[in-house]
């Protein structure tokens, strides 16, 4: 029934409050942007005839993570933060993937750290991405063992995700990389400039169709459109150039989904 108003109040829900506390943190943040975009004709072929052949779908984001991590190992020092006069670089790669959950029928984005990205072929990266997202209808954020966040009074979140941000025992269980996979979902050509506190983000966007040479011939190609992120405090433009550079090849090459197929049998 109308209030007579014309309007509704509507409670602000506690994940609403930690994205609104988490995003006026993250602007504090001296972050650069790179859009891009990155040939993924080749290994979406392969994706959909492994799908054609088995029935399973592999995940599209967790190949993401794979590349990501193949090119983390060629730049190890990325996978560092500042803590004031001090750089700490990781050894172990946790790359935190947000995705959507829906929870008491509301959609939760929650981030789910992959540990050890390094060593994890993009087969147990993706049967631990798929195994997150089947855990829908859980309480919010047990997917990534954060569901005692809720219980932090909405006023002190800003001060929390702050001493958060200095502590590396956190940094170490939730990581300094992340990925975003909602942009993904969009219509046409689609860029997501996130607002993000990790040192490197890669915010995944639509899939456009282009027009490309290939042997001579013009054909219809998928590109895969990014949003590479980087902390300026830690990494300047010329070695994030060379990063995203990477990444798109990695991207481009489909050499993680052959190597899925023959895992997977």
């Amino acid at each position: 029934m109308g209030s007579g108003r014309g309007y509704r109040s509507e409670p602000f829900g506690g994940d609403r409050w930690m994205v609104a506390a988490a995003s006026s943190v993250n602007r504090e943040k001296n972050t650069i942007h790179l859009t891009t975009e990155a040939d993924i004709t080749e290994p979406r072929r392969m994706i959909a005839a492994h799908r054609a052949r088995t029935g399973e779908r592999l995940s599209l984001t967790g190949y993401v993570v794979a590349c990501l991590a193949q090119t983390f190992e060629e730049f190890p020092r990325f996978n560092s933060y500042r803590v004031r006069g001090r750089l700490i670089v990781f050894d172990e790669l946790v790359v935190s993937v947000l995705f959507e959950r829906e929870v008491d029928g509301a959609s939760v984005p929650e981030p789910v750290p992959v540990r050890d990205a390094c060593r994890k072929t993009y087969r147990q990266v993706n049967d631990e991405i798929r195994a997150a997202q089947a855990s829908e209808g859980g309480s919010p954020r047990s997917a990534s063992g954060m569901g005692w966040i809720r219980f932090v009074p909405a006023p002190l979140l800003r001060t929390f995700i702050r001493l958060a941000a200095r502590s590396i025992r956190m940094q170490q269980r939730y990581g300094v990389v992340g990925v975003t996979a909602v942009g993904m979902f969009g219509a046409g050509p689609l860029w997501l400039i996130p607002l993000t506190n990790a040192t490197v983000t890669v915010a995944v966007g639509s899939i456009a169709t282009r027009v490309a040479i290939v042997d001579g011939v013009a054909e219809n190609r998928e590109h895969l459109c990014l949003t590479l992120s980087f902390d300026h405090d830690i990494i300047d433009g010329a070695p994030a150039a060379r990063f995203t550079s990477r990444f798109v090849e990695h991207l481009a090459s489909g050499e993680h989904v052959r190597a899925a197929a023959v895992e997977g049998g």
